[in-house]
């Protein structure tokens, strides 16, 4: 996460847990089967895991094992996968795509539907500019927040890609380098043997001179105001597209 050598999984902080589903996601129960539950821009699907599961390659119980999908966050959260999209395999049974955290960033795979709780759906995206160094907030398609923020130095990068918010919570000391409140995300930093596994957080910071810049190991650092209303903005399992 910074400069100081602090680490870039969010393991290490001490946390004041968020609700797992919070009030402005919405319980939409299970999907219909062919359909598309995310749009990439302006809703999106994910739901928690009932059980371990396989996660395989194509949608069928002989396919390849990608992954197994698990209960808990590395920071102990209730762990969030996106649902892509839901169909019938081979076998007569509905599956549904998801995106997968862990290593390389950007995996995903089909796991049966039965593996999952209900699905919640929410409408906002959130964009992290690397170049510009800004990130912005949509609801629906219409921004409703955006800041200067703080990315990764050319060494340890904040990594391009689709993400999202699989965890947020308020920091026990709001003076410290995370800032008063902390979300953790579904990207991995290049610093793979970090505590905690590197996984990339937006947090705020006692360093907002270094705002906008390139002060990281790869989180996304933002103004402690900031961070604050964005909290209250941004729902667990918004997407996050990192330019």
């Amino acid at each position: 996460m910074g400069r100081n050598g602090r680490i870039c999984g969010l393991a290490a902080l001490a946390l004041i847990p968020a609700l797992a589903a919070p009030a402005a996601a919405s319980a939409g129960g299970q999907p219909a089967v062919g359909e598309r539950l995310s749009d990439g821009r302006t809703f999106a699907h994910w739901a928690h895991p009932r059980h371990a599961a396989a996660v395989r390659q194509t949608p069928s119980s002989t396919s390849p094992q990608v992954a197994r999908t698990h209960a808990l966050t590395e920071d102990g959260f209730l762990e969030v996968y996106p649902v892509l999209r839901s169909v019938t395999g081979r076998d007569g049974r509905t599956w549904l795509r998801i995106r997968v955290p862990m290593r390389p960033n950007g995996t995903t795979g089909w796991v049966r539907d039965s593996a999952f709780g209900p699905l919640y759906r929410v409408t906002t995206r959130l964009v992290v500019d690397r170049a510009r160094q800004h990130a912005t907030l949509f609801r629906s398609g219409r921004r409703i927040w955006r800041s200067p923020v703080g990315v990764g130095t050319a060494s340890t990068p904040t990594p391009a890609g689709q993400f999202w918010i699989r965890e947020k919570f308020t920091v026990s000391d709001a003076g410290g380098p995370y800032g008063p409140r902390a979300f953790g995300t579904g990207g991995y930093s290049s610093l793979s043997d970090w505590p905690g596994g590197g996984v990339i957080g937006v947090h705020g910071t006692n360093e907002p001179h270094l705002i906008p810049g390139n002060p990281s190991h790869g989180c996304v650092r933002v103004p402690n105001e900031a961070i604050l209303r964005l909290y209250r903005l941004m729902p667990i399992g918004t997407p996050m597209q990192v330019l």
